[in-house]
């Protein structure tokens, strides 16, 4: 439960100005994620998220480590531990992933715009990969199971 919610924690600043831990724990309950301020604060340290200042004046929370394509290393990371299998039939590739987190899960996948995923959809614990073709589906099948290593 923890890496489910930190992942979302990292999906929500990426998508949100976060100002507060309170709008935080807000944001998370609207996922369906229970959390105390407590909680919270500890993924905050455990995260190393900042607070930064943003172009109207205001703080938000923040990764400090930038990786390719925006996403942080941990966000990566935590993508990775929540992956569980991958299998592939034609052009589709099927990804299971730790309960509740096949959403955020799919959204970092997107947010890496391989080239060879035209898209993803996503239940609780499942991702639905389409692949532009099913020449391209081995070299993904394989970048994914490496990630999960």
């Amino acid at each position: 439960m923890k890496t489910v919610r930190q992942v979302a924690i990292l999906d929500i600043i990426e998508k949100q100005n976060i100002e507060t831990q309170e709008e935080l724990a807000d944001a998370l309950r609207q996922r369906g994620i229970r959390v105390t301020q407590a909680t919270v604060s500890r993924d905050i340290k455990e995260l190393r998220l900042l607070k930064v200042l943003t172009p109207s004046g205001a703080y938000k929370y923040a990764t400090a480590d930038k990786a390719e394509n925006g996403l942080s290393e941990r966000f990566i990371r935590m993508l990775a531990e929540s992956l569980l299998s991958v299998a592939a039939s034609n052009n589709l590739i099927v990804v299971k992933t730790l309960s509740g987190s096949a959403n955020v899960a799919a959204e970092a996948l997107d947010s890496l715009h391989w080239p060879e995923i035209l898209g993803t959809l996503a239940g609780d614990n499942t991702i639905l990969l389409i692949i532009r073709s099913e020449a391209d589906v081995p070299s993904v099948q394989t970048r994914l199971q490496e990630m999960m290593r």
